[in-house]
């Protein structure tokens, strides 16, 4: 119970890897709100924490609209009285062969996966500076630190979150605000199960311990992160990836 009655927002947290860290935070004591741009996906997640026990908001949310994510944190404030952990999670991805990629496939995925962060974190950190006390986690991934085919969009976008995120780790500690990236390898999940065997395959073979990871491991170093155990760790890149190698 290391978040004991801490207040935690978890975007994307309908399904895959946002469902899986809500679930760990409000198992270590957090109160977790699901946000979710698809409602039935953040109420349905929401519901199954609170018939597990554990205090619960949904809302839905376009994470790259301003007003309605300062709606969100206004209403977490107003209904917990405090916000302590923002986890940026929500992402998409719109693959493309670069000369075939379209300004929509380009601008969309930085809008979902970078822009999101820079407008979720600016409006979580003014409650959490004024609480003198604050953890933002952001999700990144492999592709931003090594690229990959066809991603030229998602990889940017996800280079960006660790650069994000060691600009902030300067400016907001002083304020007793820490921020930190976790960067997730092969997971396994709704997506990577569409892969096609032999490419699954060969994304196996890099990773020394011959599987794909899971959604739950990655949850737990985020649960890591948020909490007191971390509070010497700022401005920094988790790898969760198995030892995966180029």
């Amino acid at each position: 119970m290391r978040l004991s009655d801490r207040v935690a927002i978890v975007t994307g947290a309908g399904r895959g890897l946002g469902a899986a860290m809500a679930k760990r935070l409000a198992h270590e004591g957090a109160r977790v709100v699901v946000v979710d741009i698809n409602g039935e996906e953040a109420e349905k997640m929401a519901a199954e924490l609170a018939d597990a026990g554990h205090d619960s908001l949904a809302a839905v949310c376009d994470v790259t609209d301003r007003q309605q994510v300062a709606a969100v944190m206004q209403r977490v404030k107003a209904h917990f009285g405090r916000l302590d952990i923002l986890v940026n999670n929500a992402g998409i991805t719109r693959d493309a062969a670069f000369l075939k990629m379209t300004d929509a496939q380009w601008q969309t995925v930085l809008d979902v996966n970078l822009t999101s962060m820079f407008i979720c974190t600016q409006e979580a950190a003014r409650y959490m500076v004024e609480q003198q006390s604050g953890r933002i986690v952001c999700i990144s991934s492999l592709s931003g630190n090594e690229g990959n085919f066809g991603q030229a969009n998602y990889s940017a976008a996800k280079a960006g979150v660790i650069g994000f995120v060691k600009s902030l780790s300067k400016e907001l500690a002083r304020k007793g605000v820490l921020i930190n990236a976790v960067s997730p390898g092969f997971i396994e999940s709704e997506m990577t199960a569409q892969i096609p065997e032999k490419v699954r395959d060969k994304l196996i073979s890099r990773v020394p311990q011959g599987r794909g990871g899971l959604p739950e491991e990655v949850a737990g170093v985020v649960a890591f992160l948020a909490s007191d155990d971390a509070s010497y760790v700022n401005g920094q890149t988790l790898n969760v990836n198995g030892g995966m190698y180029v």
